[in-house]
């Protein structure tokens, strides 16, 4: 589930293989201007398709010329985030 409070997309729940798809619509559709941050702070699980949809977050939004960066990404995710190697495209986008 996703909520947008002011310049914020706030997610919610779980973000998995199960959740990504349905996840990822919403956020296309929601990803517009006057949104600034992805916040993580609301989700109570994650595998690798959080790492996934965050980067697919990121890259959506440069396609669109928006300035988007991440904040709240579980420590969970984060560690998935370094044993891929792609801790740095992340942190870039960190908040």
């Amino acid at each position: 589930m996703i909520k947008q409070s002011d310049d914020r997309l706030l997610l919610q729940g779980p973000v998995t293989i199960g959740t990504v798809t349905a996840l990822l619509t919403q956020l296309r559709a929601q990803l517009a201007p006057g949104v600034a941050v992805l916040d993580f702070e609301g989700v109570t699980e994650v595998d690798s398709a959080a790492v996934a949809l965050a980067l697919e977050c990121l890259r959506e939004a440069r396609r669109r010329k928006l300035a988007l960066s991440l904040a709240n990404l579980p420590e969970s995710m984060r560690n998935l985030a370094e044993l891929y190697s792609v801790s740095e495209l992340l942190q870039a986008g960190s908040a």
